[in-house]
């Protein structure tokens, strides 16, 4: 897939994210408070919680869909002076819940993530065709082009929510439960796509996911929030504990060594 340079190469060692003491007040109740997040360039951070955490919100203001006021900064731009189309190259959103456009076909709605290389009253070029259809072969979706999204089933629909992020070419992905409406098979092939392109393109990924052994499995490092605070950060080992899911999440759970990270298996309370 063609990816266009940054306009602006960061120092070295600058991080990809950073976040340092991020409030967010949503109707006047506050849903974040303080909190503090540091993501590599090419390293992949799941943060997760119980309902109501925060993360959505969390990615929202990173993505610059909520103000956050020298709180943020993006390979070293403070978030608040990007423009909406500089942005858009550096930056790629899937959210839970995107707006499905009437009527539109797969590959015009994947061709949407092309538009920050777009000149204005321009069109897409032979290029940008092409690295949507790269795209969609990668996510399993050549086949689909010409169907419109509203025949699509839900794991089919994520995975164009997916490519159209993916066409965008940015070199930071953040991703809301973006395996929330797979069947077990496409979770693994979706997330197996997202590595291997963050191993070959350099990507970053930024995530929050609800599957606690799925997200140990491909974080480099996890966040648990927990009333709008960050309660725990470290590996998949140092934060997916037995001690820490009882207490933030309320759950009965064991937690086993995997193949490639914790697994987090849950178990009945024990009943007096």
């Amino acid at each position: 897939m063609s990816r266009e340079p940054a306009s602006r190469e960061p120092a070295a060692g600058t991080p990809a994210v950073e976040v340092r003491g991020l409030h967010v007040a949503l109707g006047g109740t506050p849903i974040l408070t303080g909190v503090d997040l540091t993501v590599a360039v090419g390293e992949w951070v799941t943060v997760i919680g119980p309902n109501g955490a925060g993360k959505s919100t969390l990615l929202r203001a990173v993505g610059g869909l909520l103000p956050a006021p020298k709180a943020i900064t993006l390979f070293g731009t403070p978030s608040a002076a990007l423009r909406r189309r500089d942005r858009a190259r550096i930056v790629a959103t899937v959210a839970q819940s995107p707006v499905v456009p009437p009527g539109m076909s797969v590959l015009d709605y994947v061709l949407l993530g092309r538009t920050p290389y777009i000149p204005t009253l321009g069109r897409e070029s032979t290029a940008d065709v092409d690295a949507v259809h790269e795209v969609l072969g990668q996510l399993d979706l050549a086949g689909f082009h010409r169907r419109e999204l509203a025949t699509l089933s839900g794991g089919e629909r994520q995975r164009v929510f997916l490519a159209r992020a993916l066409a965008q070419g940015a070199t930071l992905l953040l991703l809301d439960e973006p395996t929330s409406a797979l069947d077990i098979g496409h979770q693994q092939d979706v997330l197996e796509v997202v590595d291997q392109l963050r191993r070959e393109h350099g990507l970053t990924v930024l995530a929050t996911m609800h599957d606690l052994s799925l997200a140990g499995e491909y974080a480099d490092r996890m966040v648990m929030l927990a009333a709008g605070q960050v309660v725990a950060a470290g590996t998949p080992p140092e934060v997916l504990t037995e001690e820490l899911l009882a207490t933030h999440y309320r759950a009965s759970v064991r937690v086993v060594p995997g193949a490639h990270g914790p697994l987090v298996v849950p178990v009945r309370p024990t009943r007096p």
